[in-house]
């Protein structure tokens, strides 16, 4: 009886591991501001999986969270991004970048106006 409840237990976590690391895993937002000297063409090597979701074009960018934790960041689009524009990356440590939305100076934490030149 015990193994069953050690056994339950056991799936019981497993289950919540999942559901707080694949399904909902904790996010984090970080800026960027887009350098288009900082981009690849993206080519399918032919497999199966595509592990870039399938974008043209592949950024790599210094990004920082809201206090300034500073991280290199890749993500992928189907477009060329604007020159200089800001982004904020919604980001998470087992998916990566989940989604990203263009943002005005202004919009920036005050912390990271410093880091970034005023356009």
């Amino acid at each position: 009886m015990k193994k069953i409840f050690i056994g339950i237990g056991t799936a019981i976590a497993v289950l919540i591991a999942l559901w707080v690391f694949v399904i909902n895993p904790p996010r984090t937002d970080y800026y960027t501001q887009i350098d288009n000297l900082k981009y690849k063409e993206n080519h399918s090597d032919g497999g199966v999986v595509d592990l870039t979701g399938g974008m043209e074009y592949l950024y790599t960018l210094k990004s920082y969270t809201p206090h300034g934790k500073e991280k290199e960041i890749t993500f992928g689009t189907n477009k060329i991004l604007k020159d200089k524009a800001f982004l904020k990356l919604e980001y998470t440590a087992t998916r990566g970048v989940l989604s990203w939305c263009e943002v005005g100076w202004e919009e920036l934490p005050e912390s990271l106006q410093s880091i970034y030149q005023k356009p």
